[in-house]
């Protein structure tokens, strides 16, 4: 699976996991040059709190445009440690 946004990749892995029709990819996948820390926080009832990173690819920026859950509840361990995205990101298989 491959995440593009604004002609980059973002993330590149064969070892994805879909949850709710979103790839979560694992964080060692990332071109982290393309991701700032966000300050936004929201709360899933079976996953938990869930951060975010704006993404950005030369001037532009897709704020909050990925998302991880830093220490899911146990229902959703399988996504700890990845990321995964929307707001425009295309997610497409390799």
């Amino acid at each position: 699976m491959k995440a593009m946004w604004n002609g980059v990749v973002l993330a590149s892995s064969r070892d994805t996991v879909e949850v709710e029709g979103n790839h979560y990819f694992p964080a060692e996948s990332l071109n982290t040059r393309f991701f700032e820390p966000s300050s936004t926080h929201t709360t899933c009832s079976w996953k938990g709190i869930a951060n975010y990173y704006t993404i950005k690819v030369d001037a532009a920026r897709n704020v909050d445009a990925a998302w991880y859950y830093p220490d899911p509840k146990p229902a959703a361990a399988r996504i700890r440690g990845r990321i995964a995205f929307w707001r425009g990101v295309q997610v497409t298989s390799d």
